[in-house]
């Protein structure tokens, strides 16, 4: 678990003017492109954030660069000594092993018995350490702290760590620096690192601005917990949107950043994501993953709520197995 951190809109903006600056080398600036077929479905002007063309495939790179070069900064004895240990259902970890790889760190990352194969057989083509442990995600993390602590090792969360969220956030950054004008983003929802970084930084550089949280309906631990009060425990489906399935740690800094900062939430089907991964197939000639398909299905289930409105839809990532893309191309062509 790790140590609780409370912080602020100002605090992230900060946080993540300073992490653009030092990630730029390593990232690319992925295009805000324009959806005409989205923008006349709500009579607004729609535009989708394109991590799913980001290096390595997903936004992750952003905070793992982000996290991996301060701690080469700060502690370059233990880091390059001793080495991380990391967990993740694969995104995260095809980041870090990038970072690893470019920055010449070494370590082992945990995955849950249930990544995706096209995850799996990546990183271990890309040489990655990889160790499979646990049938939900907060087993693995659980895992992959207590042998970072076995081993003296820093651990790297894929969400529960600021400087993580920071790296995320510098996706807001990008969009408001692109199109001034955005009054609403959507952003998929697992452990919350993505959604916190850029609502973080985006309520203090515009704070009228609506963020809305997307989750399937089969995996929504963030929603719950936000509607508690407190960071609750709810068993996950199985989801096409894999990259944000499972539990969320207990204390993590992502939290009270959704909790103050989200302004609405959207719960979707398995037949809503699918129907949005095959949107951006056809129209936009993109092939993406389920938690990409999350966020795009929660604008075209609610398209009327969103007329006159300037609109960012966060398409996070890129990364499905070809038996999961097969399956929404034979749902839905004709």
């Amino acid at each position: 678990m790790a140590d609780e951190v409370h912080m602020n809109a100002k605090q992230v903006h900060s946080m993540v003017t300073e992490a653009a600056r030092r990630i730029q080398q390593y990232i690319r600036r992925t295009p805000l492109e324009y959806s005409a077929v989205l923008s006349e479905l709500g009579q607004c002007k729609t535009y989708i954030k394109l991590e799913n063309d980001q290096v390595t495939g997903s936004f992750k790179v952003r905070g793992a660069f982000n996290k991996l070069c301060l701690l080469s900064e700060q502690e370059p004895t233990s880091v390059y000594q001793r080495g991380i240990v990391t967990s993740s259902s694969g995104n995260h970890a095809l980041a870090c092993n990038l970072a690893m790889q470019t920055l010449g760190i070494k370590g082992t990352i945990f995955a849950p018995n249930y990544i995706s194969p096209a995850k799996k057989a990546t990183l271990e083509r890309l040489g990655a350490n990889l160790c499979l442990h646990g049938d939900d995600c907060l087993d693995t993390e659980t895992e992959g702290r207590r042998t970072a602590k076995e081993k003296d090792m820093h651990y790297i969360s894929p969400y529960n760590d600021i400087d993580v969220v920071a790296g995320q956030g510098t996706i807001g950054l990008e969009i408001l620096e692109d199109r001034p004008e955005i009054d609403t983003v959507l952003v998929a929802v697992g452990g919350g690192g993505l959604i916190a970084g850029i609502a973080g930084f985006l309520k203090h550089a515009k704070p009228g601005i609506k963020i809305i949280g997307c989750q399937p309906e089969l995996s929504k631990v963030m929603y719950e917990s936000v509607g508690a009060g407190h960071i609750i425990y709810e068993e996950s489906g199985d989801t096409l949107s894999d990259a944000t399935a499972g539990a969320v740690e207990e204390n993590s800094v992502t939290f009270e950043l959704c909790r103050d900062y989200v302004d609405s939430w959207i719960l979707v089907s398995e037949a809503d994501i699918a129907k949005a991964v095959y949107f951006m197939l056809q129209h936009h000639h993109k092939v993406v993953e389920g938690a990409a398909g999350t966020a795009i299905a929660a604008f075209m289930k609610n398209a009327t709520q969103f007329k006159d409105h300037h609109v960012a839809i966060v398409s996070c990532g890129a990364n499905i197995s070809m038996e999961k893309l097969k399956m929404v191309i034979d749902m839905h062509y004709k």
